[in-house]
C-alpha cells in the first residue's frame, strides 16, 4: 500500500512545478540519486509497483519540450505533468502525479501510453504544446470549491459507465476530449463517426455502453485555481457487449471484444461549474487487474 502524503506548509505553484522539472531531469538523465526520496516511496508505471530506478528510468532518452502541461495542488502538496517522451527514438505520451512529504517523494504515479497500445493511440503528431484552455487560470467568478470539482468530476465517470444516454455532469458546449494526444470529439475519424460530435452528444447517444465499470476512482490532486481535477482509475471492459443500440434507434458494433481494463490518468478543466474540456493518458492491462493505490473489496457474488 502507498505511503499517506503529509506535505509541507506553504507550498507554492513556482515550487511543485520546480520540483516536477527537476524530477523530469533526473528521469532523463536516469539518475534518481539526484532526487529525496521518502523511506517508503511508492513508484507505479503503468499500474506496476517497481523499485525507483527500474522502468522507464532505464529506457528513457529524451524528455521532449513543447508539450508541458502542469498542475499543482497547494493543499495536498502535489503536481502533475502531461508531456512526451522518447526511449530510443520511440515516442509516447506519458502522465506524471507527483506527492511530497516535507522535501521528499512520497508518490510516483506514472502511465506511460506507447506506440504498441490498442487502436490509433498514442497520436505524437500534432501533439506539440498544451491547448491555452487547460493551461489557463479560471477567473475567480468562474471557479468552482474543491468538493464540488471532485463531484464534477466524478459524473464524469458515473456518465460513462454502462453509458445510456444519462448525464450525471455538466458539460460546456465547446468541451473537447483529448485522449492520449487524439482529439475524439468535434473531429472527423475514418471508421469513427462520432467522434463528429461533441462530449455531451456522444454520452447522450449512449456509445459507450460497453464500459462497465469505472472503478478505484481516485482524485488526488485538485487544481483550483486552474479549475482541473486529475482524476485516476480504471475502466474495465468485459467483452460481453458487442452490439450496441444508441438512444437514436441505431445499431452499432463494439469496438472491444475481449476483457481488459484501462488505467488511465485523467485531467478535467471545470470552469462556471462545467466540464470544459477532458485530457486523458491511459494503457491497457490486464482485466480486472488490481490498483497498488487503493485497498480492494472482495466482490459480492449474487446467487
Amino acid at each position: 500500500m502507498p505511503a499517506t502524503s503529509h506535505p509541507g506548509a506553504g507550498w507554492s505553484r513556482a515550487d511543485l512545478y520546480a520540483r516536477a522539472d527537476g524530477f523530469l531531469a533526473a528521469l532523463a538523465a536516469k539518475d534518481p540519486s539526484r532526487l529525496a526520496f521518502a523511506p517508503d516511496v511508492v513508484f507505479t508505471e503503468n499500474n506496476v509497483q517497481l523499485r525507483v530506478g527500474d522502468g522507464l528510468w532505464n529506457t528513457i532518452t529524451v524528455v521532449r519540450p513543447g508539450f508541458d502541461l502542469k498542475c499543482a495542488d497547494l493543499d495536498a502538496g502535489q503536481v502533475s505533468w502531461i508531456g512526451v517522451i522518447e526511449e530510443r527514438g520511440h515516442a509516447a505520451i506519458m502522465a506524471l502525479r507527483l506527492a511530497f512529504r516535507e522535501d521528499a517523494i512520497s508518490e510516483i504515479e506514472t502511465i506511460v501510453c506507447r506506440a504498441h497500445e490498442l487502436g490509433p493511440f498514442p497520436q505524437i503528431e500534432g501533439y506539440d504544446a498544451p491547448r491555452p484552455l487547460m493551461l489557463a487560470d479560471v477567473a475567480p467568478q468562474d471557479r468552482t470549491p474543491r468538493a464540488r470539482m471532485i463531484s464534477i468530476a466524478d459524473g464524469y465517470f458515473d456518465t460513462i459507465q454502462l453509458n445510456d444516454g444519462t448525464l450525471f455532469t455538466h458539460f460546456t458546449d465547446d468541451c473537447d476530449r483529448i485522449e492520449n494526444g487524439l482529439q475524439t470529439t468535434n473531429v472527423n475519424i475514418e471508421g469513427y463517426p462520432i467522434a463528429a460530435m461533441g462530449t455531451a452528444d456522444q454520452f447522450r447517444l449512449g456509445q459507450y455502453i460497453y464500459d462497465d465499470r469505472l472503478r478505484d476512482r481516485r482524485y488526488p490532486l485538485v487544481d483550483e485555481e486552474k479549475g482541473i481535477v486529475l482524476a485516476a482509475g480504471f475502466i474495465d471492459h468485459s467483452g460481453t457487449v458487442t452490439d450496441v443500440v444508441w438512444t437514436d434507434g441505431s445499431r452499432h458494433e463494439s469496438i472491444f471484444h475481449f476483457p481488459h481494463s484501462f488505467v488511465l490518468l485523467e485531467l478535467f478543466k471545470i470552469v462556471g461549474g462545467k466540464i470544459a474540456g477532458v485530457e486523458a493518458v491511459f494503457v491497457t492491462v490486464p482485466y480486472n487487474m488490481v490498483s497498488p493505490w487503493v485497498a480492494r473489496q472482495p466482490y459480492v457474488i449474487a446467487g
